[in-house]
């Protein structure tokens, strides 16, 4: 549910004639990502009047020029300044994990609202401040959402619309594969992803966070108890001084017990050969089946078990047609649309939930409750695949994500 918002301090000294001023915090992967979604967003949606001030970075050079060919109105390199601003009403995290909860603190602190990449961050105790921060900065009026932008497919948007609806019945078992191969030759360079501190974990944060994320997103359901595994299959990579260690996992498993009495199962993998970007969601119920495929993000297949069973068989559903979620604002039935799509979708959601004054989901209290699973993940691999019982979910305080155009 949503629960109605207070004015904030910024909202209620801001003219009502001005924008909102955006600054986002990262500038390469994710920065880009999320600077497209800001530069189209109300090309295509009806959303309030923002404007993009300034662009942080780390390298005056490089932030620079990103700023100028992203639609940033400035670029600096420091962030600390950025969030005092007065004409700064949103701050967008698309920095490294490392970086989150500092910057998430002192900007919820600073009255803005505060959009952040997944994981929320690198440890749970982090993920626990950045959470309790929200809860304070939201009885000011203060906005904030974890950036998981799959919920924001459209396909999977109607896949929990028909999960809802009862199509699939009492839901069994789910499957959760996301694998891609970036790393699946042994000497790919290093990378701070693949260093514990700075990326938290491997492929369990990375990618793992999406997968979970999912289970609970499409399902609405709660994870109580979880066995996990990681592996990491190259130990040892290339850096600019020599081989350097390799500090998080390349892979990871896991089953989730569901508080429904659905299990879920989850495997990742960044070194899954032929495999680009593969995020594969099958739902099994007493009534239907669902599956997708990121790599076709499209399309989503749909078996009515209800059918007589001469006429049962999966069928093609090509979510392209305006009365699924997002597509109105879009092309003509059949034109399909793209991964940059899903985050032009979360901006578009966030900027609404900001102007209605409700809050916006996913929440940091979800995004802390995928980071207890995370952790138990990583728990149940140190002590051999053992068993780890689930605290009992944080409460959240938004759980619905507003769809359409």
């Amino acid at each position: 549910m949503t629960t109605p918002a207070h004015p904030t301090e910024p909202q209620a000294t801001r003219p009502a004639s001005r924008p909102l001023g955006v600054a986002a915090i990262g500038y390469a992967f994710m920065g880009k990502a999320h600077s497209n979604a800001w530069r189209n967003v109300a090309s295509f949606f009806d959303v309030p009047a923002f404007e993009q001030k300034v662009l942080v970075g780390r390298d005056a050079t490089a932030v620079a020029d990103a700023a100028a060919k992203y639609g940033w109105a400035e670029s600096t390199t420091d962030w600390r300044t950025v969030i005092t601003r007065d004409d700064i009403d949103i701050v967008d995290i698309c920095a490294p994990g490392w970086m989150h909860a500092e910057i998430a603190v002192a900007a919820l602190e600073a009255g803005k609202h505060v959009l952040v990449e997944k994981p929320l961050a690198n440890t749970l105790a982090e993920a626990e401040l950045m959470t309790a921060a929200a809860a304070k900065a939201r009885a000011k009026g203060v906005q904030s959402m974890i950036g998981f932008n799959y919920r924001r497919v459209p396909a999977l948007a109607l896949a929990k619309e028909l999960i809802a609806e009862g199509r699939l019945g009492t839901v069994r078992h789910v499957r959760t594969a996301y694998l891609q191969d970036w790393l699946a030759d042994a000497q790919a360079p290093m990378t701070w992803r693949l260093r514990k501190e700075t990326a938290g974990s491997g492929a369990l944060g990375d990618i793992a966070s999406h997968a979970i994320d999912q289970v609970l997103y499409l399902l609405g359901d709660q994870v109580t108890e979880v066995s996990g595994r990681l592996n990491t299959f190259v130990n040892q990579r290339p850096g600019k001084g020599g081989m350097e260690e390799v500090t998080v996992d390349d892979a990871a498993w896991a089953t989730l017990s569901l508080a429904s009495g659905a299990v879920a199962s989850v495997e990742v993998s960044r070194v899954a050969s032929g495999r680009k970007n593969s995020l594969q969601i099958e739902v099994y119920g007493d009534k239907g089946t669902i599956l997708f495929d990121l790599e076709s993000l499209n399309e989503l297949g749909f078996l009515d078990a209800t059918a007589p069973v001469r006429e049962q068989g999966f069928r093609r559903i090509l979510v392209n047609e305006p009365e699924h979620p997002y597509l109105a604002a879009w092309w003509p039935q059949g034109h399909i649309i793209g991964w940059e799509h899903t985050f032009t979708h979360q901006v578009r959601d966030f900027l609404t939930a900001i102007k209605d004054g409700t809050q916006p989901s996913p929440s940091f209290e979800e995004g802390l409750n995928v980071q207890y699973i995370l952790n138990a993940v990583e728990e149940s691999a140190a002590a051999k695949s053992a068993l780890v019982q689930l605290p009992s979910p944080t409460p959240s305080a938004g759980t619905t994500t507003p769809q359409g155009a």
